[in-house]
């Protein structure tokens, strides 16, 4: 059941395990942990594992209804990798969580290949992408999806609610292969409407009719670029928005026709700006022959500091109010 919460105050760090306080939109606790145990129903072959963070990654619920399917391999990222290939050689469906910056930095040579090279069946869901942490450039992954794309055979998803985050974590064990997905845990907000939106891999969802404003986001920043288009749209600048939660595949051809109907193009990302998805954009208008003015908005290319992720998001301009005011400026409006 989706409800509002309150807010936290922004200026403090979380603690442990907490999740930043959804405000003035619908939410839902644990999407990851609701779809995985319909996933679970489904795949008796389905089995979970952990590098000692259960609690903080949502799998809490399976550990307690499938004991006998659920695995703690302890504080060790590779050991997680290199069981779940070997559950997968076995024929099991193995479903890893950790948080992304131990994923993507500790155990990426074992998820390219052990996991990858080798067509494994494992599915690595990583908590804490870029700024949803506020325990700065240690647990925060700001770089983890240009590290992954470049892994060949590897499905990367960047969900952007909790809509998707459900129906992937409900559908990974039907795709083919691994599979690194960022992880939304905890209060969730709700983007989009689980009744009629549906993620599809490797295919963007666009919403908006085109215009002067074309926003381009993945992940987190959906959520922001959405409330930016209908400030816009108030202030006669009329925008459309193209949601890719897929980073690889990519629909390039989706973008192509999405960036056809706009005239400027706003690329916005939890993630630094190099190698993720303004890189995919960019590269696929160069290669297309298409000439757009194109805007970045994504972490810069430093390590990040301690603080609430309010006070982040606001700091490096991925809040919805630092977001119009450069859109604003870079427009002239």
């Amino acid at each position: 059941m989706a409800d509002t919460v309150a807010s936290r105050p922004a200026g403090r760090t979380l603690g442990m395990g907490e999740s930043e306080a959804v405000v003035g939109r619908a939410s839902q606790f644990a999407p990851f942990s609701q779809g995985l145990l319909r996933a679970a129903q489904k795949h008796p072959e389905l089995v979970v594992l952990t590098a000692d963070l259960g609690k903080y990654t949502d799998v809490h619920d399976f550990r307690r209804e499938h004991p006998e399917r659920f695995f703690n391999v302890g504080m060790a990222e590779q050991a997680l990798t290199m069981v779940a290939a070997g559950l997968s050689k076995v024929g099991k469906v193995a479903y890893c969580t950790t948080y992304g910056t131990f994923a993507s930095r500790r155990a990426y040579d074992f998820i390219a290949i052990a996991c990858a090279h080798s067509h494994e069946n494992v599915k690595v869901f990583a908590g804490n992408p870029g700024l949803a942490s506020g325990y700065g450039g240690t647990h925060q992954a700001i770089e983890d999806l240009a590290l992954m794309r470049s892994i060949p055979n590897l499905t990367v998803l960047d969900p952007a609610d909790a809509t998707e985050m459900a129906q992937v974590a409900e559908m990974a064990a039907d795709l083919p292969g691994t599979l690194y997905c960022r992880l939304l845990r905890a209060q969730v907000p709700v983007v989009f409407d689980p009744a009629t939106h549906r993620l599809q891999i490797g295919r963007g969802h666009v919403v908006g009719q085109g215009g002067r404003i074309g926003f381009v986001s993945t992940g987190i920043m959906t959520e922001r670029c959405l409330d930016a288009k209908a400030h816009f749209d108030a202030h006669g600048q009329p925008s459309a928005v193209f949601h890719s939660a897929t980073i690889k595949p990519f629909d390039t051809e989706g973008l192509l026709r999405f960036a056809a109907t706009v005239d400027r193009i706003v690329v916005a990302e939890n993630h630094v700006a190099m190698g993720g998805l303004a890189s995919l954009v960019v590269d696929a208008l160069y290669e297309a022959g298409m000439h757009k003015p194109l805007l970045k908005i994504a972490i810069p290319d430093q390590f990040i500091e301690c603080g609430s992720q309010a006070w982040l998001y606001d700091r490096y301009g991925l809040s919805t109010a630092r977001i119009c005011e450069r859109v604003s400026a870079w427009i002239g409006a």
